[in-house]
């Protein structure tokens, strides 16, 4: 490969790892170059992303480099998250909520393995929108980011504690589990959609 090439690799490579990142030994193996190899990259990949019509930028958080926004965008992510258009959560966010909720705390690879597709634009969607936080770390490599629900979960569904969540009955049948799961998402949907005409009305 040529050097345009190997980082367009680093650049898909890190997109594919989201936040998690990778760090310099797993890109090493991968692409089979040497530390000073990848960091002469890495630093060049820094100074083309450092240019003002690049939205992303590569960061270096705990040993993992991961592709991140910019801060200075920031009022631009908040303004499409509070956008009217964006109110209504996506069938993939009420998928990934619903785990989170029933199961937290749990990793992305966990909700991923459930869903079966990845779930990274979701969850930061949904932590956007103050619904789930990062509540821990879970053992072992790699310590995955674990989410649970927020405090504003429970105030949008009306609930003292997650204690409170509809039970999750053993279905008869596949069919039958699916039923409730939907029953769930159109029941939470319904309480969001409200409670943002709530808001709507008091403004």
């Amino acid at each position: 490969m040529n050097s345009h090439q190997i980082k367009a690799v680093i650049e898909g490579l890190l997109f594919v790892a989201g936040e998690e990142g990778l760090d310099e030994k797993q890109m090493m193996e991968v692409l089979q170059i040497d530390r000073k190899t990848l960091k002469f990259y890495i630093s060049e990949m820094k100074e083309l992303y450092s240019s003002e019509s690049r939205g992303i930028q590569i960061t270096e958080i705990a040993g993992a480099f991961q592709l991140t926004t910019k801060s200075e965008h920031a009022p631009y992510f908040k303004r499409l998250v509070q956008a009217p258009s964006s109110t209504t959560l996506s069938q993939a966010a009420l998928e990934t909520l619903a785990i989170i909720a029933y199961k937290q705390p749990v990793s992305r690879v966990d909700i991923e393995d459930i869903r079966g597709v990845k779930s990274e634009r979701p969850i930061r969607t949904l932590t956007a929108k103050s619904l789930i936080k990062e509540v821990g770390r879970a053992e072992g490599t790699g310590r995955a980011i674990l989410y649970g629900t927020t405090k504003e979960f429970l105030e949008q569904f009306g609930l003292r504690s997650t204690e409170e969540l509809p039970p999750l009955p053993v279905p008869d049948s596949e069919e039958d589990s699916e039923e409730e799961v939907d029953l769930f998402l159109s029941k939470f949907q319904e309480q969001m959609e409200e409670h943002e005409n709530d808001d709507n009305q008091q403004d």
